[in-house]
C-alpha cells in the first residue's frame, strides 16, 4: 500500500531545453537529502501511535477516571445528598415561614384594604368629577371669553403697529440698501472677478507647463530605465527563477512519493526480520513446548483439585442444609412446646371447583345457578 496519494493529473506544458537540463540534478540532490528526512518522518510517525495506543490512552484513560473520582464523584454526592434535600429542606421551611404567612396576609388584610382604599378613591373620584363638571368648566368658559376679548383688541393695536414699521423699515432700509447693491457693490464685485479669472488662468498656464516638464523629466530619468530594467533583466530572471522553483516543487513531490515507497519497503523488512527473528521462535515455544505443558499441568493438577473443591463444597452445602432443617426443626418444637399447637381453620365451602375438572354446557360455578 503506497503511503501517500497519487497526485491528479496536471496538463503538461511545453518543455525547453532549460527545464529538461534543470530536473535531473535537481530530482537527485533533492531525492538524497528527501529520504532520510522521509524515513526518520515514518519512524516518528509509528513510534507515535505505538506510544499513543501503549502508554497515552491507558494513562488518559487512567487520568480521565482518577479526575472523575476526584473531583466529579464528590461533588455528584455532594450535590446530590446534601445540597438537594438541604435546599428541599429550605424550600419547605421558607413556604412555612414565609410564604404562607405572607398569602395569609395579603388575602385577610391586604386585599381589603385595598377594596377599601377602592371604594373611597372612586368616591373621591365621583366627587372631583362633579367639581369639574358643575364649578371648574364655567368658570374656565368664562375667562376664556374675556381672554379672547382682550386678544382681539391686542391683536388690532399689533397689527396697526406692525404695518407703520413695515413702511418705515421699506422706505428707510430695503430701498436705499437695493440702490446700493445695483449702482456701486454690483459693478465693483464684477471687476474683482474678472480680474481674479485671469489671475487664475495665467496660475494655471504657469501650473501646467512646469507639471509637464517634470513628468517628461521623470520619465526620461526614471520611467524609461526602470521600463528597461523591468523588461530586459528582472523578467528573464524571474522566468528562469520560476522554472528553478517548479522543477524543486516537483521534485521534492516526486522525492517525497519516492522516498515514501523506500520506507515502507524498509519498514516491511524490518517487520519480516522482527517476525523471523523473534515473533516465530516465540510462537514456536508456545505451541511446542508451553502448550503440551500447560496441557500435562492442567490434566494432572489443575482438575483434580478442582474436582477436590468441588466434592468439599458439595458436602459442605449439604451439611450447612442438614444443619439448617435440623435448627427449623427444633424452633417449631420449642414453639409448639410453649404455645401449643395452632388451631385448625374451619373448612368453608368454596364456591369455585378445587379440581382440574372441565366445565360443561349443563354445570355452573356460580353461587345463584349452582345445582
Amino acid at each position: 500500500m503506497d503511503l501517500e496519494k497519487p497526485p491528479p493529473p496536471q496538463r503538461r506544458e511545453p518543455e525547453g531545453c532549460l527545464v529538461v537540463a534543470i530536473r535531473v540534478p535537481v530530482r537527485i540532490v533533492v531525492l538524497v537529502l528527501v529520504v532520510p528526512v522521509r524515513m526518520a518522518w515514518d519512524a516518528l510517525v509509528v513510534a507515535g501511535r505505538f506510544l499513543n495506543d501503549t502508554v497515552l490512552r491507558p494513562v488518559g484513560r487512567g487520568l480521565l477516571w482518577l479526575g472523575r473520582a476526584v473531583f466529579v464523584w464528590p461533588f455528584v454526592a455532594l450535590w446530590r445528598y446534601g445540597v438537594v434535600p438541604l435546599a428541599k429542606a429550605l424550600a419547605w421551611l421558607g413556604t412555612m415561614l414565609f410564604v404562607i404567612p405572607a398569602v395569609w396576609l395579603y388575602r385577610y388584610v391586604l386585599t381589603p384594604v385595598g377594596h377599601a382604599c377602592a371604594w373611597l378613591a372612586r368616591g373621591i373620584g365621583a366627587g372631583l368629577g362633579w367639581l369639574y363638571a358643575r364649578v371648574l368648566t364655567p368658570v374656565g368658559h368664562a375667562v376664556m371669553w374675556v381672554l379672547r376679548g382682550i386678544g382681539a383688541v391686542l391683536a388690532a393695536i399689533g397689527l396697526g403697529i406692525f404695518g407703520v414699521a413695515a413702511w418705515l423699515v421699506r422706505y428707510l432700509l430695503v430701498v436705499p440698501a437695493l440702490w446700493l447693491y445695483e449702482w456701486i457693490l454690483a459693478p465693483v464685485g464684477r471687476a474683482i472677478a474678472w480680474c481674479a479669472r485671469g489671475l487664475v488662468w495665467l496660475l494655471s498656464a504657469i501650473t501646467t507647463g512646469i507639471g509637464i516638464a517634470l513628468y517628461w523629466t521623470a520619465r526620461v530619468l526614471f520611467v524609461l530605465p526602470a521600463l528597461g530594467l523591468y523588461r530586459w533583466v528582472l523578467a528573464p530572471v524571474g522566468r528562469v527563477l520560476a522554472v528553478i522553483g517548479r522543477e524543486v516543487w516537483d521534485a521534492l513531490g516526486h522525492a517525497w512519493r519516492v522516498a515514501g515507497r523506500i520506507s515502507l519497503a524498509f519498514g516491511r523488512f524490518l517487520a519480516t526480520l522482527f517476525r523471523w527473528t523473534f515473533v516465530e521462535p516465540v510462537r514456536w515455544v508456545y505451541r511446542t513446548v508451553l502448550t503440551p505443558v500447560g496441557h500435562v499441568v492442567r490434566d494432572a493438577v489443575l482438575r483434580p483439585v478442582a474436582e477436590a473443591a468441588r466434592s468439599v463444597g458439595r458436602a459442605t452445602r449439604q451439611a450447612m442444609t442438614a444443619a439448617r432443617e435440623s435448627v427449623r426443626q427444633a424452633r417449631a418444637d420449642f414453639r409448639r412446646m410453649v404455645f401449643g399447637e395452632p388451631r385448625e381453620r374451619e373448612a368453608v365451602a368454596a364456591r369455585e371447583p378445587r379440581g382440574r375438572a372441565t366445565r360443561t354446557l349443563g354445570s355452573s360455578t356460580t353461587a345463584l345457578t349452582k345445582d
